[in-house]
């Protein structure tokens, strides 16, 4: 079976999206089937071997001149295709070129527009490549968002085409008004046509189905799964001194910093010998967020820590090793939450507001604690049990190590997806 994932870069920023979707072409590959990543918008970035091999498509820097100057739709397209190259994209990466909602309400219609709308060359090369050029047995979006895409791919393609759902509505509901509503319409509209959609989660199947109005036996629950190449710590290896939190996301105001940093405040007021230590990705779109959290944490002097963002794999988990805990406190609802399984498979712990998929990972894996959604004071509670109790600590650090590379390994993700895409069979409690 030949597969297309068809993924969108980050812009320049680690992204959980991102980091699946490699990790699932490498997991897909060996278990036999022929993948090919095709990045979109922006080269990936990531933290681990790239496995995509294809030119990036509906490259960011054309996709936004199309929209910005109508003039420049009208260039013959071998004079500005240059401009999709991935290194020239990465470059304006670094001036600023953002994927936040807030500002891209306007090009998101255009591109759900697809075929009708102003990058319409730009679909129609990324459409003759996977038809006539790739012309795999199966085409996999990474996110609704490219469903501008489908209806041309439909006209051309005679293969499955599905989507990966795993955190659309959050891209969504930050668009302004009247660009929120219109973009849920016309993804609406056109998802019906998917042959399929993948979630990780019960949680989010549930809510997509209801978001985007589509029949939630169309659903396929695909085991989340991560690369689990050394991430061979074992609980209490390190035993800190001081007892030391986590957090490990990009730093943003919906991944939940300042929340933690309020519980922290707490818990280091009864325990002054405890560190916080924060890593992830800081765009400069939130630099000033981030600024306004760190002066909210100086009263904690050197407790509070902020060591960037680990360049390497190797660094990432020697990072989640430095841990006795960790804990990302989203305000949204996460629909996947891959650090809580970076961490268990290190024999970390977690602490976790009780909403979105966090439940069901934590049920799944017995590796942690729920705490209160928006409630600083439950979350410095649970951590100070952790704290307080080292045996507890221990035993769910091992449940969660043992579960998540026991079922939540690349091995398991690639068996079930080729289940959904009836390439295989997979483990009975693995694909619903």
């Amino acid at each position: 079976m030949h597969i297309a994932i068809v993924t969108a870069g980050g812009a320049g920023m680690f992204c959980g999206s991102c980091m699946h979707d490699n990790t699932w072409a490498m997991a897909l590959r060996a278990a036999g089937a022929e993948v090919t990543l095709i990045p979109t918008y922006t080269p990936v970035r990531l933290d681990e071997e790239d496995q995509s091999r294809s030119p990036v498509f509906l490259g960011g820097i054309n996709v936004y001149l199309d929209h910005a100057l109508p003039g420049w739709r009208r260039i013959p397209r071998p004079l500005v295709r240059w401009l999709d190259a991935g290194w020239v994209i990465n470059l304006a990466t670094k001036f600023g070129v953002s994927n936040d909602a807030h500002r891209l309400g306007a090009l998101t219609i255009e591109m759900l527009a697809g075929e009708s709308g102003p990058q319409r060359r730009e679909i129609d090369e990324l459409v003759e490549f996977l038809a006539n050029d790739l012309r795999p047995d199966v085409v996999c979006f990474s996110n609704a968002l490219l469903v501008g895409v489908l209806r041309r791919l439909k006209e051309r393609f005679a293969g499955r085409v599905y989507c990966t759902l795993q955190g659309d509505d959050v891209f969504l509901e930050a668009l302004p008004e009247p660009y929120r509503g219109r973009a849920i319409a016309a993804i609406g509209e056109r998802a019906g046509e998917f042959d399929g959609f993948l979630v990780h989660s019960d949680y989010y199947r549930d809510f997509m189905s209801n978001y985007l109005a589509l029949p939630v036996e169309r659903f396929h629950r695909i085991t989340l799964g991560i690369d689990l190449t050394g991430h061979f710590g074992q609980p209490g290896e390190r035993d800190n001194n001081p007892f030391t939190v986590g957090y490990f996301a990009r730093i943003c105001a919906e991944k939940g910093l300042a929340e933690l940093v309020e519980a922290f405040r707490i818990l280091h007021a009864k325990h002054p010998r405890t560190k916080l230590k924060a890593g992830g990705y800081l765009g400069k779109q939130e630099r000033g967020y981030f600024e306004r959290v760190r002066d909210r944490a100086g009263e904690l002097g050197e407790a509070f820590e902020y060591i960037g963002s680990p360049a390497t794999h190797a660094e990432k988990v020697e990072f989640y090793r430095s841990l006795d805990v960790l804990s990302v406190p989203t305000v949204y609802h996460e629909p996947k939450g891959l650090y809580v399984l970076e961490a268990l498979a290190n024999g970390v712990p977690v602490v976790q507001p009780a909403h979105g998929a966090f439940p069901e990972l934590l049920a799944a894996t017995g590796g942690g604690l729920l705490c209160r959604p928006g409630d600083p004071d439950d979350l410095a509670a649970k951590l100070e049990e952790l704290l307080l109790d080292r045996e507890r600590r221990l035993a769910l650090g091992r449940a969660g190590r043992a579960a998540v590379h026991a079922r939540f390994d690349p091995r398991t993700m690639a068996a079930a997806t080729l289940a959904a895409f009836g390439g295989t069979r997979a483990p009975s409690d693995q694909c619903r």
